[in-house]
């Protein structure tokens, strides 16, 4: 079916609702599986089974950058390389790094940008430094304030990754995430609060300042699939901002495009490999942090190669620094 014909198509079928409208649309479901060319399948996901437009738009925390500001930020590009794999997932190509794979729960926080760039992080550790660790997004979520965005309603992707270089953060054992159950308990509103930033151990035999982990880098990388796959091939998995429409949630798998619904948001996962389908259509792999029962247990294909909903345009990462490693792997403790 033509692309045009099918947004005509969708335009008819799924009337335009407000924020105060129920998320999960039967009618949206049925024209996506309906149409052999979509490429995906959509289902009704009980992670938002009683979100209203409003709630779901509030965890879309992904705060983007003017594109003359985000010109002063360095970017990282790699010499062309013909040698890259077909097909790359970092969770075979690192099997030793058990949280390349984890899935996480926000919550109901807008907190996507912090969860991406700590999950990134973590991982980077683990593949280059070979310190397997798993950091806090409460520190960066409370503690970064108005340098990174404003908490649970957003923040800014390449900011996260400065202030790892610039103040570090703690692992999860010292400041665990505030909502450990994620928005499966009756607080769980779209009014949820950040956070204060305590800079305090949840453990009193650990100290704050020596559970610190650095960055030694923060950087944009060239919006072309070969260098964000080259980067992916080198250093490991980067964070991606991309725009968020109405039938993105009802994802379930197959490669993602965009077919029906307004425009709702930005939001930021991690980006761990690509690959292309037996029918021919290339596309990456990412990490959502709506937790294991979302999509592909937690997982999302999306079109490779076109800038799908702004996909390529949004990528960032940084390297780990091995600055203070001795005391936070000591255990930093008094």
């Amino acid at each position: 079916m033509d692309p045009l014909l099918l947004q005509v198509l969708a335009a008819k079928q799924i009337p335009s609702i407000g924020d105060d409208a129920m998320l999960l649309q039967e009618s949206m479901v049925e024209l996506i599986n309906s149409n052999p060319k979509a490429g995906w399948k959509a289902a009704l996901p009980s992670r938002f089974s009683n979100y209203t437009i409003g709630q779901f738009k509030y965890m879309l925390g992904m705060k983007k950058i003017p594109k003359d500001a985000s010109l002063s930020f360095p970017v990282g590009s790699h010499v062309a390389n013909s040698n890259l794999p077909a097909q790359f997932d970092a969770r075979t190509a690192w099997p030793q790094c058990s949280s390349i794979g984890r899935i996480l729960d926000q919550g109901h926080c807008g907190s996507c940008w912090a969860f991406g760039a700590v999950e990134c992080l973590t991982d980077r550790f683990c593949i280059q430094l070979d310190v397997t660790i798993s950091l806090s997004v409460n520190d960066i979520l409370s503690c970064c304030g108005s340098s990174c965005g404003d908490g649970c309603k957003g923040g800014w992707l390449i900011n996260a990754w400065q202030y790892f270089v610039q103040n570090g953060v703690v692992t999860e054992e010292c400041d665990p995430y505030f909502d450990p159950v994620g928005c499966r308990h009756p607080g769980c509103t779209e009014v949820w609060q950040t956070p204060q930033c305590v800079q305090k151990c949840k453990s009193e035999n650990q100290v704050w300042s020596d559970q610190k982990h650095f960055g030694v880098s923060a950087f944009n990388i060239q919006s072309d699939p070969q260098s964000i796959m080259a980067e992916i091939y080198t250093n490991g998995p980067v964070e991606a901002g991309f725009a968020i429409y109405q039938d993105f949630p009802l994802y379930e798998s197959g490669v993602y495009k965009h077919v029906s619904g307004k425009l709702i948001g930005h939001h930021a996962v991690k980006l761990i490999g690509w690959g292309t389908t037996e029918e021919g259509e290339d596309y990456w792999l990412a990490a959502n942090s709506w937790n294991s029962g979302w999509g592909d247990n937690g997982f999302f294909k999306i079109k490779r190669g076109t800038n799908e909903c702004e996909f390529e345009e949004n990528v960032v990462a940084g390297m780990p620094s091995p600055k203070n490693l001795n005391s936070a792997l000591s255990g930093g403790r008094e």
